[in-house]
């Protein structure tokens, strides 16, 4: 490895562990700096600002996880009785895949994510869907194969309802494995509980919709 790729990947594995652990706004180029002992400089040269840094940190990923879930995703269009279990059962192996990029980088990947949803960075949004939009409209255009009666913006909320459900449970991860192994002697890896989360996020993008009067929502009939 190069001097200026081992600069580069020093800069990068600092970032991504600081921003996994307090988030893209507490995490200042100093810090980074500091962790990855280099100079402002070397951080200007390699990436030019801090938003393109953190691009540069979910790219890692997004590089792996999108091609490959494209892939998943284009093998499911078409297919009669195609339920939304399938299609997020298509992306566990993908998801998982990331391990081999970094150490739990399924994990952190999920928790990165996260961060740029709660921290309100704009920027990650357009970047994703710039760069990466395929996988995201297949997955769209695969719910509608199974119920063309969820409107888009219904579809906008809950789509992001469960990626705060995935982001939540992998994040705390850990902790939970903990609690299960305590309470009910549960020995659960990371694929085991994707799998347990899959058939209820599933059935919330599915469920009946609410029927909405002004800016209140009625009951369901």
């Amino acid at each position: 490895m190069s001097n200026k790729q081992g600069t580069k990947s020093r800069i990068l594995d600092a970032a991504e562990r600081l921003f996994a652990e307090r988030g893209f706004a507490d995490t200042s180029l100093r810090l980074i700096t500091s962790k990855a002992e280099v100079n402002l400089a070397s951080v200007n040269y390699h990436f030019g600002s801090k938003k393109e840094l953190i691009q540069a940190v979910l790219a890692r990923y997004l590089d792996t996880f999108m091609p490959a879930s494209a892939v998943e995703l284009k093998r499911l269009q078409g297919r009669d009785n195609l339920t939304v279990n399938e299609i997020f059962e298509s992306l566990v192996q993908p998801l998982l895949s990331l391990d081999s990029v970094r150490p739990k980088g399924s994990s952190i990947f999920l928790q990165l994510l996260g961060r740029g949803y709660i921290e309100s960075q704009g920027h990650l949004r357009w970047f994703v869907t710039t760069h990466y939009g395929q996988p995201l409209e297949l997955i769209v255009a695969l719910i509608h194969q199974v119920d063309n009666d969820i409107d888009a913006a219904e579809l906008f909320w809950r789509l992001h309802f469960t990626l705060g459900t995935v982001v939540f449970t992998m994040a705390s991860f850990e902790a939970l494995n903990d609690i299960a192994h305590a309470d009910f002697s549960q020995n659960n890896d990371v694929e085991s509980v994707i799998k347990r989360l899959i058939p209820y996020v599933a059935a919330g993008v599915v469920a009946p919709a609410p029927r909405w009067s002004g800016n209140k929502v009625k009951e369901l009939s």
